[in-house]
This record gives C-alpha cells, structure tokens and sequence, in this order.
C-alpha cells in the first residue's frame, strides 16, 4: 500500500545522485553487534512479559522461538557453505585431471589452439574492440537513467508490500504528446512499516539548501532520508527511538527511550518552511514534539491532548503557529512565540483524521474527519476555552473516513479530498459554500493520502491500499477548466 506522499519541488533533487558508499568492516561490525544486542533482548523481553497475559507470552515466545531458527539457520549456512567450499576444490581437482592440464604444453603437430586459420584475430587498438566498448555504453545509458531533468517532477511514496517497507522515489515526466510518464527511480529501505513523510530543504550537511525527507513509521523513531544518495541502506538522521541500552525496574531489564523521543509510532511529520531546521511530530503516545534537526534533539513537548494525535501543521503565513489534531475530537493552536502557552482548541464531530491549512487564507483552516466529514474553521473565533468556535462551514464529503486532504498551492478555493469509500473528489469552496466539482475512483483501493503539485497546481496525486501511485491532471475535467482553469 502507499501510506502517504510528498511532492518534491522541481530543480531540488541533484541532475545525477550520488551513489551511497557501501559500508566498512567497522559498520558492519557494528551492525552485527547491534542484531547480537537485540537477539539478547529476546529472553529479557519475556521476562518482562511474563505477567502480561498469555497473549503476550506466546507472542515473546513465538518471537524468541523465530530468532533461535534464525541462529540455527545461520549456523546451517556456514556449514553447508564450508562443505561446499571443500567439495568445490575437490571437483576442480577431478576436472583439471580430466583435462590432463599437466600436458598442456605438449601440444599435437600442426593443432593451433585458439585459432581458425583464418589469420589473426585481434583489434589494431581497443578502441575498435566493440567487447571493450560495451562496458562504456552500459556506464553512459546508466548515467542517462539516473539523471533528473530540470522538467522532472519528483513524487516519494511511503510503501508497504508483504512486510517490505520503502520509500518509492518516483519521476513524473511530460512527454513530447503531452502525456505523463512515471516510472520509480530509486527506493531506500525501511525497517519499519511507514505512516507519514514530511520534505524540506534545510540541510543537514551544512550550505545552503538539501533534499531530505523525514519519515514517520510504527517504531518511535523519525528517520531522515538524504534523496540525492542511491543505493543507501541507512538514514541520514534518526531522531529518537530506542536506546541500545537497556534500564532495570525491579529487577528487570525494559527498553529504553533516547532522551526526548516519541513513546508510541509518529503519526503526522511538518517541517517548518521558514524556520526550516524545526520539524513537528505527532503521536499515538498522545504528545506533539518540536525538533531542532539542526542539533537532532527535541526542543518541546506538547501534553495538551489526551488521545493519540494524527496530524500536525505549521501556518504558512504566521510560522511560530502550529496546529495538531486528534482522537480526542479536538484541534488544538499553539503559539510557539509564547512558549506555547498560547492554546485554543476547536471540538469536532469524530477523530480527526487530516487538517490543512489555507494557503490564501491565514485565517482559515480545514479537517477532514473518521466520519466521512469535512469541517473549516476561522482561526479567529479563538478563545481560551475548549470550544473556541463553531466551523464556518460542516461538508458531508465521503461515506467513510476523509483519510486525506490537500489545496491546491495556486489556486484559491480548490479543495482535493481522499477516502477510505476509494473516492477522491474536487470542492470548490468559494464563499464557505462547498460544491462538488468532479470525482474519480481511481481503483487504488481505499485512499490514504492525496496531494496536490506545487510546481503544477492542477496535478494531483493519490495512492491507497493497492499500492499504486496516481497523478491526476483534474484540469482535464471541463468543471475544473471553467471554474479554475483561467
């Protein structure tokens, strides 16, 4: 399935990536302490487990049991691999006797080995050698692969496929027609199941602007992916997630967190555009957490909901503001200039699912929720109490959860929503009256994640439980074209 999605902007990706450096005998190593510590913690795991349920005993012990055949099987490929090994030799032998290799010298009268008879079989130089050419073309039709043209739109996937978790970087091309090609360019491994991404262009390897993108998953940990390295089998930058270390309580040994880290998976990710080195992460541990990617570490804590958050965003317009919903049916507003003391919360109808803000309107902003409703708020009907005001307006948008929701970057009143009914739908919103403009299934399955391109804002992608990606040109449909097209 595709989770979620990010449009990268154009001209942010390098021409050529690079190709990441395979690892030294120092990293392997370490990795391979790091697989010993984490197989030790089996046993501890069930220990701790122990008072849990028979539920949680079986699954300690089903896991424990699964790292004991993996050890077994290790230690069965090592041996069979060394049986090999010697019987390898030993059929070698048997052939080079065969071949009677000690006489090779001895050469039959008038038998000219490697030879037809038909003169000289050798180039003037290798440049007329078209075996010694190959490897030339093969480099240069590779390095043709890999390029990203300036006209190249980039898209990177959240990706599940049969426990195998990536992220799909994808390039959208225009071809000569006027139609759209797209094709996976690279991917990077995740070792967790994915749930939300977040661009940003702060680099983390100092100068001026990069191409990073951050990744929430079911671990607690947030991963950061540097997109112009290839072939790369770590991240960038984690922030938080598990210690490799390990605390007693009472006696026994638990897992520990990072200092500052997320207790539960992340799941919502915004980078600040203006003050680009802070990133903000929502949890099902209940908390928002501002990051300084900068230095790596959690600048703040918000406590102020009491169920899981979903989703976080940073206002375009006023980016000290920061906007988070969840399960609690609440949308809060801090206001981080204040030391986020400064918080109005909004009630909603049902778990908050998606929240936007308007782009052309710094006042407004939009939620999607589990009931399949669509709800807009004016920022300022604040107050200080829990309910700071009733929406501007209440959309009756989809049959099942509105999963996702994007506005267009370009165009004002131009509202993209996507569903878990496998619909995606086109409002126009203009004066807080919303109409249906257009739908589409696009059979991807349910719908996890739309999003609108800021380099084209008529294209829309949209990805689901079918695991496929799908762009949207919505300036094809004439509803679009005569409300928004000129």
């Amino acid at each position: 399935m595709i989770s979620a999605i990010s449009w990268v902007p154009r001209g942010a990706a390098k021409l050529v990536p690079v190709e990441a450096e395979p690892p030294t005998q120092e990293e392997i190593d370490e990795a391979i302490k790091s697989i010993a510590l984490h197989a030790e913690g089996g046993s501890d795991a069930d220990e701790d487990d122990e008072d849990n349920g028979n539920m949680e005993v079986d699954g300690a012990a089903k896991e424990n049991a699964e790292e004991e055949d993996e050890i077994d099987e290790v230690a069965q490929a090592k041996a069979a691999a060394k049986a090999l090994a010697k019987g390898s030799v030993d059929d070698v032998t048997d052939e080079l006797k065969e071949l009677k290799m000690d006489n090779y010298d001895d050469e039959e009268e008038g038998l000219e080995l490697f030879s037809s008879g038909q003169g000289d079989l050798y180039y003037a130089s290798n440049d007329l050698d078209p075996y010694l050419n190959n490897d030339d073309d093969e480099d240069d039709e590779e390095i043709e692969d890999m390029t990203i043209k300036p006209t190249d739109l980039m898209i990177v996937c959240a990706y599940n496929e049969d426990d195998v978790n990536s992220l799909q970087v994808n390039l959208l091309e225009e071809t000569e027609d006027g139609d759209l090609n797209m094709f996976v360019h690279h991917d990077l491994p995740l070792a967790d199941f994915p749930l939300c991404t977040a661009w940003m262009d702060f680099n983390l390897k100092g100068g001026d602007k990069g191409n990073f993108i951050a990744v929430g998953t079911m671990d607690p940990a947030i991963e950061i992916w540097d997109l112009d390295i290839v072939d790369e089998v770590q991240p960038h930058v984690v922030l938080g997630g598990h210690s490799n270390k390990k605390k007693k309580v009472k006696g026994k040994k638990t897992k520990k967190y990072k200092k500052g880290s997320h207790r539960s998976s992340v799941l919502g990710l915004a980078w600040n555009k203006e003050v680009r080195n802070v990133l903000a992460s929502a949890s099902a541990d209940k908390t928002v957490k501002i990051w300084d990617v900068s230095v790596g570490k959690c600048a703040v804590t918000l406590e102020h909901h009491d169920d899981k958050v979903q989703s976080v965003a940073w206002s375009r317009q006023s980016p000290e503001v920061l906007l988070s919903g969840s399960f609690d049916k609440s949308v809060s507003m801090n206001d981080m200039k204040d030391g986020a003391q400064n918080c109005h919360k909004w009630t909603v109808e049902a778990d908050v699912e998606s929240l936007a803000w308007d782009p052309h309107n710094e006042h407004s902003f939009v939620v999607s929720l589990e009931n399949g409703m669509v709800q807009a708020f004016d920022t300022r009907t604040a107050s200080s109490n829990s309910n700071s005001g009733r929406p501007t307006f209440t959309l009756h948008a989809h049959e099942k959860a509105v999963s996702s929701i994007s506005f267009s970057p370009s165009t004002p009143n131009f509202l993209a929503t996507g569903s878990t009914d496998k619909m995606v739908k086109l409002w126009d919103l203009s004066n807080n009256q919303p109409s249906c403009i257009a739908s589409l299934n696009p059979k991807l399955g349910a719908i996890f994640s739309v999003s609108f391109s800021n380099d084209n804002p008529f294209l829309l992608a949209s990805g689901g439980s079918k695991g496929k990606l799908k762009v949207w040109n919505t300036l094809t449909e004439p509803a679009v074209a005569n409300k928004f097209g000129k």
